[in-house]
């Protein structure tokens, strides 16, 4: 699901629309974007309001069901449109990379061995990129494994997210 206005300030960086997204043709219909909400400390109006947040997946169609949650993205896509996509948003000033596929795409080699790695060091890209875990209830033990996330990340990411839609409506 992509979800793209010049307007949009915030960036998801997102892997690809989960089942339930894709059949519904809404962004984050589903548990993992009740929790994305949660993170973010918005509504999921506010997540899918193009003027708010922009939704640029690395990849556009449920890729199907993988052996521990869904397969990753088609590695085809992002070549072939990313670049033309976020070059239409000229206002971001937060890109929030969601899962271990968009950290690989936007960080390159300054993201960490693992996807631990990367997010424990958050402060590093910090204010313009975060990288972020999946929501998805998947994750639900790492996150139990790394609670310093939600209790030091997700406050920082909430106001940062509250900064940005006030100026935004100022």
């Amino acid at each position: 699901m992509l979800q793209v206005d010049p307007d949009a300030r915030i960036v998801i960086a997102s892997q690809a629309p989960g089942r339930a997204a894709d059949q519904k043709r809404v962004p984050f219909l589903d548990p993992s974007g009740e929790r994305l909400c949660r993170w973010l400390g918005v509504s999921h109006a506010t997540l899918v309001d193009p003027k708010c947040f922009a939704i640029v997946p690395m990849g556009f169609c449920y890729p199907g069901k993988g052996k521990s949650g869904d397969k990753p993205p088609d590695a085809r896509c992002a070549p072939t449109w990313r670049e033309a996509v976020l070059a239409q948003l000229p206002n971001v000033e937060l890109t929030i990379l969601v899962g271990q596929y968009s950290q690989k795409w936007h960080l390159g080699r300054s993201r960490g061995r693992t996807l631990t790695d990367t997010v424990s060091d958050w402060k590093t890209f910090w204010p313009d990129q975060l990288p972020i875990p999946h929501p998805s209830p998947l994750n639900t033990g790492w996150l139990r494994r790394h609670a310093w996330f939600e209790e030091e990340v997700i406050p920082k990411l909430q106001q940062r997210v509250r900064d940005i839609l006030q100026r935004k409506t100022d």
